[in-house]
């Protein structure tokens, strides 16, 4: 896979991208912790999984996220298509509000009940996104003053759009995390494909931390809690509905048949055709 980048800078940041990515599984956030962005879909359809959240994205939609982990992952409707996924993003950072708006932080106390939203794409939205387009794609037009101007559009756009009391509020809040609880990112994310190491990664913990977590909290290992969580699911929904074994193999986060297939013969004595026909 060829992921091609093209970006520009304000002060040593990268506060432009455009991004575009041919057929994936799934790809992490690659940018600093320590960032909030907005994410326009320029072309084709993308999915973002985020602690306790999980959004598809089109051309109508964007996302806005604060500093922290999340993942791209193809779609359906995107596996379908032929078309490569590409994206704008706008990337934020304290250190760079603080000097553009002379803005203290730290004296706004306004906070989002979200960590990750996704935001209708009005007719300014897409004016802006466009105007970033053509900037990024021609670099020479991007001198520093322009840069800043159109960060500081983009703030106001976003700030308005969110219904935040003022500019200060809207970049406060963004960089304010709600802690989502280590419970509630792995039950949402429990039927997904993730692997630990991703699992890890939303719950911004090292793979070794998050495993030493997992095993207070749920006195278990994590890959035997969710191997026999996932493979109940199965269990119910071969019962439940008369879905492809394929297809509730994918949806309860199995990558491959034939493992699904073979866990399950293991656990339950029987095949998955021979539980449903039991």
């Amino acid at each position: 896979m060829e992921v091609k980048q093209k970006y520009l800078t304000y002060k040593g940041h990268i506060v432009f991208g455009k991004q575009s990515m041919p057929e994936f599984d799934r790809i992490p956030k690659e940018y600093a912790d320590n960032e909030a962005c907005f994410v326009f879909v320029n072309q084709g359809e993308v999915s973002v999984r985020s602690q306790n959240d999980y959004m598809n994205l089109n051309k109508s939609t964007g996302v806005l996220a604060k500093c922290l982990h999340y993942f791209f992952e193809m779609n359906e409707a995107q596996r379908k298509s032929s078309e490569c996924v590409e994206v704008i993003a706008v990337l934020i950072y304290p250190s760079l509000v603080e000097e553009l708006f002379e803005f203290d932080l730290t004296q706004s106390n306004y906070s989002f009940n979200f960590n990750i939203k996704q935001v209708q794409i009005d007719r300014l939205l897409e004016n802006f996104k466009e105007s970033i387009n053509i900037l990024i794609d021609n670099p020479e037009l991007a001198d520093e003053s322009i840069i800043k101007n159109k960060l500081k559009e983009f703030v106001l756009l976003m700030s308005k759009s969110q219904n935040a009391p003022s500019q200060l509020d809207f970049l406060s809040a963004l960089f304010k995390p709600i802690d989502i609880s280590f419970k509630t990112t792995i039950q949402h994310n429990l039927y997904s494909s993730l692997s630990i190491d991703d699992l890890a990664r939303l719950c911004h913990l090292s793979t070794s931390s998050f495993k030493r977590k997992f095993s207070e909290v749920y006195e278990d290992t994590p890959k035997k809690y969710i191997a026999v969580k996932k493979l109940e699911k199965a269990a119910s929904l071969l019962k439940l509905n008369d879905n492809r074994i394929s297809d509730i193999a994918y949806d309860v986060g199995f990558e491959s048949l034939a493992t699904f297939n073979r866990n399950f013969s293991k656990r339950y004595g029987k095949s998955p055709s021979e539980y449903r026909l039991s």
